[in-house]
């Protein structure tokens, strides 16, 4: 059984559309963009689209992406400062003479959207419910919690290796009483874990990593993100032969940036709630 993220989305669209029509004031969500390549650019686009969509006003901050590691900080220093700025993200992947790490830490955590700030990330591994949660593990868990998923004595397994995807996700399946088990590329016999899980979650960027005969029936199976391989795409799992028992999600590109782009606006939303 396939279930469609691309459906999930419009219903959270839908859902955040009808709270903030009513809004005198709406959120509004700021996006600096450095690097212009043709993922940054769709992942931008469909952002603009779909804030629009849901009545959140949007501004996009497009720099040459030449620019200095201290000219993008003194942008985002002037974001900090800026208090007709509520939110904003950094689109990622920056160029690579800009030092990531430093740029996602000089973020204000108050206008974190992206909940990408070490303090925002703290925040998960204390169970702390109050703030945000960033958009791919987010997405992954509206799914789950819309297929109706009791996480009480359930056997997970997390293959990966991010701070953007693999802890954050490997986290909240912990606070939600999941008992859950980390691997990743170079985990021995990765069979003898995902074999016995109710869920398993691929972000690891190995194609075919996950055969068939790696999974028990009926269980739920989330394939976060795709490679490259001679002009074709291939997933972290391999999606031949599934048998109709199996619930399985297979993103395509779009599949995956419906999902983030609409955890995103439901972040935007929360946050305006929140202050």
């Amino acid at each position: 059984m396939l279930i469609s993220g691309t459906q999930i989305a419009k219903e959270i669209y839908d859902e955040i559309k009808t709270e903030v029509e009513k809004m005198k004031i709406k959120p509004k969500l700021s996006v600096v963009l450095v690097w212009n390549n043709s993922a940054s650019l769709r992942y931008v686009t469909q952002k603009q689209k779909w804030a629009n969509y849901c009545w959140i006003d949007y501004e996009l901050i497009a720099l040459d992406e030449n620019i200095s590691q201290k000219d993008l900080e003194k942008v985002l220093e002037k974001l900090n400062n800026d208090e007709s700025v509520s939110w904003y993200i950094v689109q990622l992947p920056l160029p690579k003479h800009i030092n990531e790490t430093k740029i996602i830490n000089l973020i204000n955590p108050k206008k974190d959207v992206d909940w990408f700030h070490p303090e925002n990330q703290w925040k998960l591994l204390i169970w702390d419910d109050s703030g945000l949660v960033p958009c791919t593990p987010a997405w992954i868990m509206e799914i789950l919690k819309r297929q109706n998923i009791d996480f009480y004595g359930k056997q997970a397994v997390v293959v990966g290796r991010s701070n953007i995807v693999w802890k954050p996700a490997t986290t909240l399946l912990i606070n939600s009483w999941a008992t859950v088990t980390s691997c990743n590329s170079k985990t021995p016999n990765i069979s003898h874990y995902t074999k016995h899980a109710d869920i398993v979650i691929m972000a690891v960027w190995k194609p075919w990593l996950l055969k068939v005969d790696m999974i028990k029936k009926d269980s739920i199976v989330i394939d976060v993100w795709f490679t490259i391989v001679e002009w074709k795409i291939h997933w972290d799992c391999e999606t031949e032969n599934i048998d109709k028992f199996w619930v399985k999600i297979t993103p395509v590109p779009g599949w995956v940036w419906a999902m983030t782009v609409a955890m995103l606006m439901k972040n935007t939303l929360k946050a305006y709630k929140n202050k």
